[in-house]
């Protein structure tokens, strides 16, 4: 088993990543740029290097610094987390080449299946129904205005290297493309070094379904059943939960079997996830795999009991899955909240700042997976993830019931957050009848800025009130009881 392992990421992941490596008596070795010099995982790993400038090209993108210091460390191997270079085949080539695991899939399948291309081709290879759209890059605006038309508007334009919502456009009419095609190229090359785009016929809120993938390195590929994924912003997941709430146990074996199809077309092993969208009539469709962990781990990790971190420490070490797919138990609900660093009344506005004060919540059925602690300066130069909010229950109806305890349990202030959006989703009846797509956001958003509003209203009242009763007493000789911002703060919370 490996000694010493680097982590070649930040924040949440990060801190995931380490407490696996302590549990399996493993040291864990951080990278921190300016910013992150102080963060909770650097305080928890048992070195810290120095990267760089907060600017990721200088830091957490930067290939060569990170090989070097898993070099200098003496790490057995590296595991990138998610995002910055967790996709990236020459990054996974550079440590192999380093004589260090990767600890994730093999160069060769992370540029056949973290290419949307490739993977479409091999997708389809494999029997597996993949949108309609194109198995070649577009190479420029001309052709992809051939390409729309004969496929038909609506249509999106994806970038070839893409992931989390970023180089993606939505086109309704020829006129939009020139200027979308243009974005969506600058925004997948800045993001991945890659500006390459390809087509896909747009499905109209479809739901979005995943299936969770570990496969050894003996040949071995199974599926952890499916993750559903359809409240989304701008295709940016926001609240994932297994299992689907139309999912039946027919389909989860059909589609599970394809999922796993999928991943064998590519001679895959460790974790990985293919992603699925399902239209109106409820046929699903391959959209793309993720050749990395995913950000909503947690939740198949609850209703399985499989700690899929440890299993990719694993298999990187040549270690075979010691189970089946038939030993494979789907246990109850789980769901996730992302704790996101965002306004939702503004835009989903990043909220960047220093965390003045930090209650987490606890109990029965509760996880907490954070990267954050009360005095922490959340930078502005990364992703705005500080922390992932899970809740475990029997069924369905128990699992929402515990997220809205804990969600009003949670108490951040000094930066602000997108769980009063939560909040309201959880209670909305769409939600809960399991009535969700992919638009559901665009749907019904005015309905929470609605209510928001009244809230709002209803604490500026509520503060005024207070303010002329101060002042009343103040009048009077005598000194005027200091209002609690946090019992401010509980009553609003409260209203939601």
């Amino acid at each position: 088993m490996f000694k010493k392992i680097l982590i070649a990421n930040r924040s949440e992941i990060a801190v995931r990543i380490i407490r696996a490596c302590h549990e399996m008596n493993i040291e864990a070795v951080a990278v921190y740029s300016d910013v992150d010099r102080n963060a909770l995982y650097v305080r928890m790993a048992d070195e810290a290097y120095y990267l760089g400038h907060p600017q990721p090209a200088e830091s957490y993108l930067n290939m060569d610094r990170i090989v070097a210091i898993a070099q200098e460390s003496a790490a057995d191997a590296i595991h990138p987390g998610y995002g910055f270079l967790a996709e990236n085949m020459e990054f996974a080539k550079k440590i192999v080449d380093a004589g260090i695991a990767f600890i994730g899939p093999s160069p060769q399948s992370v540029q056949a299946m973290g290419d949307k291309i490739s993977a479409r081709r091999l997708a389809k290879k494999a029997g597996v129904t993949i949108v309609p759209g194109t198995i070649d890059p577009v190479p420029d605006v001309q052709h992809a205005k051939r390409t729309a038309k004969d496929i038909g508007y609506p249509i999106m334009l994806k970038a070839v290297n893409g992931g989390g919502g970023k180089g993606m456009r939505l086109i309704e009419k020829e006129a939009d493309m020139e200027s979308s095609f243009e974005r969506a190229a600058s925004e997948a090359l800045s993001a991945f070094g890659d500006g390459s785009l390809y087509i896909e016929k747009l499905i109209r809120n479809p739901r979005h379904i995943e299936f969770q993938i570990l496969g050894d390195t003996h040949g071995t590929v199974i599926h952890l059943n499916e993750r559903e994924c359809s409240i989304q912003r701008k295709h940016q997941k926001l609240i994932e939960e297994s299992p689907s709430p139309v999912m039946t146990p027919e389909k989860r074996a059909n589609v599970g079997a394809m999922a796993v199809s999928a991943a064998q077309a590519a001679g895959y092993y460790n974790a990985g996830t293919i992603e699925f969208i399902m239209d109106a009539d409820g046929e699903l469709y391959f959209m793309e795999m993720n050749t990395r962990l995913q950000v909503e781990h947690p939740v198949t990790e609850l209703v399985t009991g499989i700690d899929i971190v440890k299993e990719q420490i694993r298999i990187a070490d040549g270690q075979r899955l010691g189970y089946t797919q038939s030993d494979v138990r789907l246990n109850g609900s789980a769901m996730e909240c992302r704790i996101v660093a965002e306004d939702p009344l503004i835009g989903f506005a990043p909220t960047p700042g220093k965390i003045v004060y930090l209650r987490e919540p606890q109990g029965s059925g509760v996880r907490v997976d954070s990267g954050v602690y009360e005095g922490f300066e959340v930078p502005g130069y990364y992703d705005s993830l500080i922390a992932k909010l899970q809740t475990y229950g029997r069924d369905r109806q128990e699992t929402i019931g515990r997220m809205l305890r804990a969600l009003n349990e949670y108490r951040i202030a000094g930066v602000s957050t997108a769980i009063p959006l939560y909040q309201w989703i959880l209670r909305h009846q769409r939600f809960i009848d399991g009535d969700i797509n992919t638009g559901f956001l665009e749907q019904e958003m005015d309905g929470f800025t609605k209510d928001s509003s009244q809230l709002w209203m209803l604490a500026a009242i509520a503060a005024g009130i207070s303010s002329l009763h101060n002042g009343h007493t103040q009048e009077q000789g005598s000194r005027a009881p200091e209002v609690s911002k946090w019992k401010t703060a509980g009553r609003i919370n409260s209203l939601r």
